[in-house]
């Protein structure tokens, strides 16, 4: 058989089965961003005020949280591909349950059962992709997953509209008919996957690559100084992502006046997505071809700019809204670049494969706490110095993070050098060889 021909037909398979995961986080995210759209029905047809229907999401959210950091020794323990279909038919069920509840307790239960589920999808695809590419092509192939998460929202809530349009506002049916799809693409995921190398746990990691998985081994995960930094740099590009999600529109608003629609702002607010996407893509071609320490000193000067852009976007407001739209692109690029590698490839560097899941979940479960302060925080900054103060608090928090970098990787120490005797001679007892 012609090697070059079967080499491109593997790498064509495993694209494949990549953008299979791809599909399969995306199915999730369908059955997560659907409560949005059913929001307002459920307030109207229940009679519930926003604090109730509110309470839904929070109590969600602890449940994701707790999923994030307790599902990762699960996951790298039962594999990846047993955890990424648990999660998808878990989800698909629980998503189905909540269709069908007679009362907001009810709903409130099994929507929280959904995030808990959910919350082991991503840890489960970082755990599969590292077996199907070498190394150097760890970052690319993380990165295309995690455009995933940034159309999975959009296609999510556009779906639920979709489906509210059509069924007349049934919000029944805006939160069951997405687990049906999430059912039909995790019977696809399972046939994939199966042709991938079956439905056993992940290949044994080599000692090379971290080692297998060991419960007792968890706790010396919490001395690995490159484990504290990327929880770090989660923990800031996370507010970063979460806080332009959630008020972007507002700022444009608040810049644009009564003349510019909420429709107009929203239009205006998604460079920071779909230049995100590309800045995931781009950082994750160029991580893989670089060494250590050029990879440090490029995410040092990514980080730096984008505490510059920051520092400069208020002043964006003077040169017009197309402005800064442009800037808000720009700060997406440089968000999402970076942030797509933390709970990626650099959770699998830390320990090899054995602890990807582990360790990126508690990348996650650091970037979780930053993502409720970017609600309530950064309101609190806005109420008394506006965005202004908001985006200079912003800018030092990323210029640290930007330092931070510099000790992302451990320095390598120069092995010892072996002197070179002359014929005859020795070292005498006590002699140092650094006399020599």
């Amino acid at each position: 058989m012609d090697t070059d021909n079967a080499t491109a037909r593997t790498s064509l398979r495993t694209w494949f089965w990549l953008g299979t995961l791809v599909l399969a986080y995306i199915g999730i995210y369908l059955c997560r961003k659907n409560l949005a759209v059913a929001v307002p029905i459920l307030q109207q047809d229940w009679a519930l005020s926003k604090e109730a229907i509110g309470l839904v999401g929070s109590l969600s959210t602890v449940a994701y949280a707790f999923g994030k950091i307790l599902l990762g020794p699960v996951i790298d323990r039962v594999g990846g591909r047993r955890a990424l279909l648990g999660s998808m038919l878990l989800v698909a069920l629980f998503g189905a349950l909540g269709a069908v509840s007679p009362s907001l307790a009810v709903l409130t239960f099994f929507y929280s059962a959904n995030r808990l589920a959910g919350s082991a999808g991503w840890g489960a695809m970082v755990k599969i992709v590292p077996e199907w590419f070498p190394r150097p092509k760890w970052p690319f192939a993380i990165g295309i997953l995690s455009l995933s998460f940034v159309f999975g929202g959009a296609l999510a809530v556009g779906f639920a509209g979709l489906i509210a349009k059509l069924s007349d506002d049934n919000w029944r049916l805006i939160l069951g008919l997405p687990s049906v799809v999430l059912f039909a693409l995790a019977i696809l995921t399972w046939l994939a996957l199966q042709r991938s190398g079956g439905m056993s746990a992940a290949a044994p990691a080599s000692a090379s690559d971290g080692g297998s998985f060991h419960w007792r081994q968890i706790p010396d995960l919490f001395r690995l100084r490159q484990l504290h930094v990327i929880c770090a740099l989660s923990f800031t590009l996370t507010f970063l992502r979460e806080t332009f999600n959630f008020w972007t529109v507002d700022y444009l608003k608040t810049e644009g006046g009564a003349e510019l629609s909420t429709g107009a702002a929203a239009l205006l607010s998604t460079p920071f997505d779909v230049f995100g996407s590309l800045g995931i893509l781009a950082l994750g071609w160029i991580y893989g071809r670089l060494t250590e320490p050029a990879r440090r000193r490029l995410l040092f000067w990514l980080l730096s700019a984008l505490s510059l852009l920051l520092l400069w976007l208020p002043e964006a407001a003077q040169h017009g809204l197309g402005t800064i739209a442009v800037v808000i692109g720009l700060v997406g690029f440089l968000v999402y670049g970076p942030y797509s590698l933390l709970a990626g490839v650099l959770s699998v560097e830390v320990r090899g494969r054995g602890y990807a899941a582990t360790i990126a979940r508690l990348v996650d479960g650091a970037g979780y706490f930053a993502g409720v302060l970017s609600g309530s925080f950064f309101g609190y900054l806005l109420t008394h110095g506006g965005y202004r103060l908001g985006f200079r608090v912003m800018a030092l928090l990323t210029l640290a993070s930007a330092v931070l970098c510099l000790f992302l990787y451990p320095r390598k120490r120069e092995p010892a050098r072996t002197p070179t005797l002359r014929p005859g001679q020795c070292l005498e007892v006590g002699e140092s060889t650094s006399n020599l």
